[in-house]
């Protein structure tokens, strides 16, 4: 031992310890959690401060990666280039932030985790919306601190406008916990955040979750049940299932699962890889080839299954066995006030708006005392207008500037800025013109300093700057959700209607079986005769066929041509645009592949049994066959269906409505004839039965178009509604159709013309309904039955929808206002 020094005894227990938590508080803050006010972690902070110290903004050109990396590491984060690169391929990759912070050009890996390209290779500059992270930073809004070797400072956190934490998540592991929170949707987010600020501050999480739905991932995908969504949502701790996104399709013949969307951090190469050996294996049986079809425009993974396969039951088991299903573990964990803390969905909305409220309040303090000193010096030039001869003498009998400068302090009684301020002017702001605009500059001041000063003293009036700033965001970096909510993946206990809006929904169903679900209020309403919007983008070789008007939290039965009953929520119908197509409805139910559904019946609760007693479903073939069935038959549905009715042979199902038993029955045929009798007439038959005549035909051709049961307590009350193939259609007075008995052949009730057409539909209508038309090429229109003239039976009535020469009337369908 050197003279001089000294041993000193300490605990080795306590060193440890304290060394322990150091080495920990040290990770957990430096390195691995983001903080709550602007979702990031120091080194992606350090990236985007780094850019913008060196002018690398969205307007600029690209500069190559390296030299940013080089910036970063020698002035703020010295832990080696390759956690500074890497991080920042991340900022710049699609599939990794949902809304990337860096605008990369070159090769920055890809889904299949191929590396990107080195530094020197690639090039980088800041996206648009970074930017909005770092405005106002020069108004010291925000705290700094000086960076490793105390040569500079560096930002602690910094003043975003948006949401970071929240749209784009954050992920990491440090010493003892980890933080996985999940991205969301910009728009949602905002309007989240606004509400909670209308709210005063007091929006619960339920009242939340009607804005933010559920995490938003930057590869889509299908969020399966929302138990795990809602547990995250309030304890910041939840399991999210994800899935991937597949419709069925023939490829070469064979039925074949095609992968539109994987889930989030799936390695796509790594899961069809491990694909292939579970079924070189034998753990998946039924696939014949997988290929990956992946392109820049999108991805698509093509299994292609054996002969004789339900592509249904393989998709189970891929779910079950294969990345197409995964799980997302939230635990939402964040810096505030530089400790780590677990947050709600509520916790970070306040966390944020508070660290807004700092910002503004800075922001304006520093924009007040530079207001306040520049109408300080408008005050001396103020004081010097009316004397400029008086001023210019004094300058000119000066002997050097420092006399000038302390004679005007003293003739003026001005203050050392003043009078510097005022011996920096040039001649040419003594003109009259200048003068006048000193004044006005003066008064403009004095406003802005009584406008920022409310700003520091009213906090409402904060809040409003903030939100409108929020919504500003919005507008421009808004985009749609890319991850779609099926709900029906949770626990029978979980009520799911308590989590939906009970809004009214379109359905629509194509020819091919593709169904989806639009909220009605996408379809606005038109005059009589007019072209329609675009409804639907059907495939070249698909049209869409039906079209319901729903609510979401109705059931929904579906018939097969071949008698087959199926059951399903209106909720749990994919939701989709006016122009998607939707979703093949064999990927919802168990459809055998040689059938197709006919019909549809909306109800109310199934579980009811007091609702089930009281209602009947009545259903007519194509061949006029009526069959009628207490509704409590269909209200416990099984996984591949019941027997409805039996059909028989050349027969095939064409409709069914629901009633309460004593309605007035109208059926109408091809050939423009109908016929109207008592529902009594036709007695109730259990399910596997094929019932009874309801009309008969003059002609061999003619067939059943459709029915409709008028209940007797309002039988006057509206009309009967006849459109026919080429778009005409006219209403009808209901006691211009006699009461007849059932199996009787209808009397006339449209004039049928080459210009007509024959009859395609019939509706029971009054004119406080609207009615919708759709054409095989998947245009819409919405117009208000008051506008369609009542008239004569033998009339061909009025032109409702123009068609073109290669078009024609897909289905019709009447809007009601429903009452929640």
């Amino acid at each position: 031992m050197s003279e001089g020094e000294k041993l000193i005894s300490i605990n080795i227990e306590d060193e440890m310890k304290s060394s322990y938590i150091d080495y920990s508080m040290s990770v957990i803050v430096s390195r691995a959690l983001p903080d709550v006010r602007d979702g990031l972690k120091p080194v992606h902070r350090r990236v985007l401060y780094g850019m913008y110290q060196l002018g690398i903004l969205s307007n600029g050109p690209y500069k190559k990666s390296a030299r940013i990396v080089g910036e970063v590491l020698g002035k703020y984060h010295p832990h080696g280039d390759v956690s500074v690169y890497d991080t920042m391929v991340r900022m710049a990759q699609k599939w990794t932030l949902r809304y990337p912070l860096i605008d990369g050009q070159g090769n920055f890996g890809s889904l299949d985790s191929d590396p990107p390209a080195a530094m020197r290779y690639t090039e980088v500059k800041m996206n648009k919306i970074s930017e909005e992270m770092l405005t106002d930073i020069k108004k010291n809004t925000v705290d700094m601190q000086f960076n490793f070797d105390d040569s500079l400072e560096e930002p602690k956190v910094l003043p975003t406008k948006i949401p970071n934490l929240l749209i784009n998540g954050a992920s990491g592991i440090a010493v003892g916990m980890a933080t996985n929170i999940p991205p969301h949707n910009l728009k949602e987010t905002v309007d989240a955040i606004c509400a909670y600020i209308d709210s005063d501050n007091n929006l619960s999480i339920d009242q939340i979750i009607k804005y933010i739905k559920a995490p938003d991932f930057p590869t889509g995908g299908i969020i399966y049940g929302y138990s795990g969504v809602k547990n995250s949502f309030y304890t910041g701790k939840g399991k999210i299932v994800l899935r991937a996104k597949v419709h069925i399709e023939e490829v070469h013949g064979r039925k074949s699962i095609i992968v539109d969307e994987i889930p989030y951090q799936v390695n796509k190469s790594d899961m069809i890889s491990k694909t292939v050996n579970l079924i070189k294996n034998g753990k998946i049986d039924g696939i014949y080839q997988i290929r990956d079809e992946s392109d820049r425009n999108g991805l698509r993974i093509v299994y292609i299954l054996k002969h004789k396969i339900n592509p249904n039951i393989l998709l189970n088991k891929l779910f079950k066995q294969t990345s197409l299903q995964t799980y997302f573990n939230v635990n939402t964990i964040a810096l505030v006030n530089g400790k780590p803390a677990k947050l709600n969905i509520k916790d970070i909305i306040q966390n944020f708006l508070n660290h807004r409220h700092d910002i503004i309040i800075r922001r304006t303090k520093y924009e007040l005392k530079k207001c306040e000193n520049r109408i300080h010096i408008l005050e001396g030039f103020l004081k010097i207008l009316g004397h400029i001869n008086i001023l210019i003498k004094t300058i000119k009998n000066s002997i050097n500037r420092n006399d000038a400068h302390k004679k005007l302090i003293d003739k003026f009684e001005l203050s050392k800025n003043q009078s510097l301020s005022i011996l920096d002017l040039r001649l040419q702001n003594l003109t009259s013109l200048e003068q006048k605009k000193v004044k006005q500059e003066y008064e403009k001041i004095k406003k802005e300093i009584i406008y920022l000063k409310k700003i520091l003293n009213k906090y409402y009036i904060r809040t409003e700057i903030i939100k409108k700033e929020l919504l500003d965001i919005k507008k421009k970096y808004k985009d749609d959700r890319r991850t779609y909510i099926d709900y029906s993946g949770d626990e029978k206990n979980i009520q799911i209607e308590d989590l939906i809006e009970n809004e009214q929904v379109v359905l629509t169903i194509s020819h091919a079986g593709y169904i989806k679900r639009t909220s009605l209020s996408e379809y606005k309403r038109q005059g009589r005769g007019g072209i329609g919007n675009r409804g639907a983008v059907a495939r070249t070789y698909d049209f869409f066929k039906h079209l319901l008007i729903a609510t979401n939290h109705q059931y929904l039965l579906l018939f097969t041509e071949k008698g087959k009953c199926f059951w399903l929520r209106v909720y749990e119908i994919p939701e989709g645009s006016k122009t998607s197509k939707g979703r093949a409805i064999q990927n919802i139910i168990n459809l055998h592949k040689n059938d197709r559904v006919n019909a549809y019946v909306l109800t109310e609760n199934l579980t009811d049994k007091n609702y089930v007693n009281n209602y009947y479903v009545i259903m007519i073939t194509k061949k006029g066959i009526i069959k009628k069935t207490s509704l409590e038959c269909y209200s416990r549905p099984r996984k591949y269906g019941i027997n409805a009715i039996v059909i028989r042979k050349g027969d095939s199902l064409l409709e069914a409505v629901l009633t309460k038993g004593n309605s007035h029955i109208f059926i109408a045929s091809k050939k423009g004839r109908v016929i109207r009798f008592l529902e009594k007439n036709v007695r109730s038959t259990g399910r596997n039965s094929s019932g009874v005549i309801g009309i008969s035909f003059t002609n061999k051709k003619d067939v059943v178009i459709g029915m409709i049961c008028v209940e007797d307590n309002i039988k006057e009350k509206g009309n009967l509604l006849v459109v026919s193939e080429n778009g005409f259609g006219k209403r009808s007075r209901l006691k211009d159709y006699r009461l007849t008995n059932r199996g009787g052949k209808g009397i006339k009730t449209i004039n049928i013309t080459d210009k007509t057409g024959n009859l395609f539909s019939v509706k029971y209508v009054n004119k406080q309904e609207d009615l919708m038309i759709i054409k095989k090429s998947g245009i819409m229109i919405r117009i208000s039955i008051s506008d369609i003239r009542i008239m004569g039976r033998s009339t061909q009535g009025v032109r409702l929808i123009n068609l073109k020469s290669d078009d024609y009337i897909a289905d019709v369908a009447k809007v009601h206002e429903y009452r929640i």
